[in-house]
């Protein structure tokens, strides 16, 4: 029997939400393993549209799958992996409910398949709807506080696609051939869904792919004019590729190979230089200290949740206490680096305290507070000087990832 159109796509998403659910792997690492046996593109990026969804909604869709069933599914039961799906494909995708029936039954056998056949067709015959904003899983909506529902409202749709350029003073003509807006100068925002490599501008490197929060804390370094700057923890080097661009003599170091390899590759499409060093940063030693740090530090990346709905689900208590401990031994080696009159920025692109607010109460150099000078318009740092951004921002243009950023210099 010919297999219905699209049913690889469904089954590549299953294995996806299979891999972040109950093995904790990211969407990312997951991605490639799960898509290993579809070729095109369109079909791949339906299977990680289908699974973001259903992560992004995941309490609300549990909430309906339980309000059509008289007994409430196992947690890991594939009929309610698979009927999240099918409302995902309904709710959010605009799939027609016969097209979901039709990929998302095959994907189960027996009891298990009329099962989520009764309950897609009691919740499309009510006529059942989404709220306006997710709701947040109950420990993380704890964590976030009096924050969490600006930023459940800033996690309803996927983001749209942000472009760094490589000279700030093409943003009029790039913003004009790529149809794209522009929020600040060097900065490019577009529809989601294109295909990168094919727009114009990658091959000869005028522009990488950024989101607007994390292309701030290099911005926040200013012109290099020739004095040297390390970038700490730097693959796969977006923030590299800024500081070279802004005339920084950079060095690069990262422990990771492969993220190094890909850092290289930007530097070769962009034209930029920069020094890659290979090194574990705990272990690591300068030759010589350099009038600027910039340490974008490991972190759970709870701040990505937009284009990364699995830090939802997969980040917990313990992985913020390690990657805590690890920014505090960071930032103490790297104020050691710095030259007298050197400035450090500190940056995580998480929405977790222990590692913004609190790694920043503990550095001991002379706090240089980020003022209003150089950020998008709508994005206003804290009154300490440090910089907070969120999903909830910038609501009406698309909004922009989550970050903490802070600045220090180094007494002569």
């Amino acid at each position: 029997m010919a297999q219905p159109t699209g049913i690889h796509a469904r089954r590549a998403a299953l294995r996806l939400l299979d891999a972040v659910l109950r093995q904790g792997e990211t969407l990312d690492i997951a991605f490639n393993g799960a898509t290993r046996d579809i070729r095109k593109f369109e079909d791949k990026a339906l299977a990680r549209a289908i699974a973001s969804e259903v992560l992004r909604w995941l309490v609300d869709l549990d909430a309906l799958i339980d309000s059509a069933t008289k007994k409430p599914l196992p947690h890991d039961a594939k009929a309610r992996m698979v009927l999240r799906m099918m409302l995902a494909q309904w709710l959010r995708l605009d799939t027609p409910p016969h097209a979901v029936l039709a990929t998302g039954l095959d994907l189960l056998a027996g009891g298990q398949r009329r099962l989520a056949h009764g309950v897609f067709s009691t919740l499309t015959k009510r006529g059942d709807t989404l709220p306006d904003a997710p709701t947040l899983p109950e420990p993380v909506a704890m964590r976030w506080g009096e924050r969490a529902p600006a930023i459940a409202a800033g996690l309803a749709e996927p983001p749209p696609l942000d472009l760094t350029l490589r000279d700030p003073a093409d943003t009029a003509q790039w913003a004009v051939q790529l149809s794209a807006d522009s929020l600040m100068p060097g900065h490019l925002r577009l529809p989601r869904g294109a295909n990168v490599e094919k727009l114009p501008g990658f091959g000869e490197g005028a522009w990488w792919v950024q989101d607007i929060a994390a292309s701030l804390p290099a911005r926040l370094l200013g012109p290099g004019e020739g004095r040297h700057v390390l970038d700490l923890c730097a693959a796969p080097g977006g923030k590299t590729l800024q500081l070279a661009a802004q005339g920084w003599q950079v060095t690069a170091l990262d422990i990771s190979k492969r993220r190094l390899d890909l850092l290289k590759a930007n530097l070769r499409r962009t034209g930029l230089k920069a020094g890659a060093v290979r090194a574990d940063a705990l272990k690591w030693e300068p030759k010589h200290t350099f009038d600027a740090i910039l340490l974008d530090a490991p972190c759970t990346a709870t701040g990505t949740a937009r284009r990364h709905p699995d830090v939802l689900h997969r980040i917990g208590p313990e992985a913020i206490k390690q990657m805590a401990q690890l920014q505090a031994t960071l930032l103490q080696r790297a104020q050691g680096w710095l030259k007298p009159g050197g400035t450090l920025v500190y940056a995580t692109c998480s929405l977790e305290r222990a590692e913004g607010e609190d790694q920043a109460s503990a550095v001991s150099l002379t706090p240089d507070p980020i003022t209003r000078d150089g950020l998008p318009e709508g994005v206003e740092p804290g009154s300490t000087g440090w910089l907070r951004t969120d999903p909830g921002m910038l609501e009406e243009h698309g909004g922009l990832d989550g970050f903490f950023i802070a600045r220090w210099r180094r007494d002569l």
